[in-house]
C-alpha cells in the first residue's frame, strides 16, 4: 500500500518511540545495526514511522516499540525520513493491538496524564536534524530525545566517543554509545525556547565544529 492511500484510511496519530533493524546494515562487529524510530500514524494493519535510515520498498525488518512490543513487517512505501510499514501478525494479536491503540490514544489526550509528566528530556516537534561531523561531513539523523544540555540521536553513522560535532547549530561532543544511537553533550546549555530554532538550522548555517570544544559538565 502507498502512503497516499494509507492517509485516507482510518488511523490514529500516536507518537511512540521504538527501534528497528534493516537487512544488510551491520556494525563493526558484524551484527545488524539497530536504529531508533518513532511512529506518527498507526492502524492495526500498518504504520508510518520516522527513521534516520529509510531502507527500500520490499525490505523486511524487525521493529520494537515501547508501548506495542515486537513486530515483523515489510516496507511498502517510503518518504523523506520515514517509511510505511505493513504489519504482519495473527488475527488475535491484531484485535488486541486495535484495543491497545484505542487505549493509548485516550491516554495521550488525557490532560492529567500530560501534567503528571516531569521529565527534563523531551522530543522536538521536528524529529529530523542534520549532523555536522568534525571533518565537515553532513549526515541526517533522527532525534530520540533531548534536554537543554544534550541529545540522543540515531543515524546511519556511529561517531566514536569523544568526537566533536554539531546537531543543527548546537555544538557538542559524543559522550556515549546507545543500543540504537549515541548521546551528545552540548558545549553549553541552551534555553528550551531556542533549541528548536537552533536544531532546525540548515546545513549552510551550521556552526564550525571545534576540535577543542569542551562539553559542559
Amino acid at each position: 500500500m502507498s502512503v497516499e492511500k494509507f492517509l485516507k484510511q482510518r488511523a490514529v496519530r500516536i507518537t511512540v518511540n521504538g527501534s528497528y533493524t534493516l537487512p544488510n546494515w551491520y556494525d563493526a562487529q558484524g551484527k545488524l545495526r539497530t536504529f531508533a524510530c518513532r511512529t506518527t500514524r498507526v492502524s492495526p494493519f500498518r504504520m508510518i514511522v520516522d527513521v534516520p535510515v529509510v531502507g527500500k520498498v520490499g525490505d523486511r525488518l524487525t521493529s520494537y516499540f515501547e508501548e506495542f512490543g515486537k513486530f515483523e513487517g515489510c516496507i511498502t512505501d517510503t518518504m523523506s525520513g520515514s517509511f510505511l510499514l505493513e504489519l504482519e501478525m495473527t488475527h488475535a494479536r491484531r484485535e488486541k493491538f486495535a484495543d491497545k491503540l484505542t487505549w493509548i490514544e485516550k491516554k495521550q489526550k488525557d490532560p492529567s496524564v500530560r501534567e503528571a509528566r516531569n521529565n527534563p528530556r523531551f522530543v522536538p516537534v521536528a524529529p529530523h536534524a542534520m549532523l555536522t561531523l568534525a571533518d565537515g561531513t553532513v549526515q541526517s539523523c533522527l532525534i530520540i530525545d533531548m534536554s537543554l544540555s544534550g541529545a540522543a540521536v540515531s543515524s546511519a553513522v556511529q561517531p566514536p566517543v569523544g568526537m566533536p560535532l554539531a546537531i543543527g547549530a548546537c555544538v557538542g561532543r559524543v559522550v556515549r554509545h546507545l543500543p540504537n544511537g549515541f548521546a551528545i553533550k552540548f558545549v553549553e546549555s541552551y534555553k528550551q525556547g531556542d533549541l528548536g530554532r537552533l536544531i532546525a538550522r540548515k546545513s549552510k548555517d551550521l556552526l564550525v565544529v571545534s576540535a577543542d570544544a569542551d562539553p559542559v559538565a
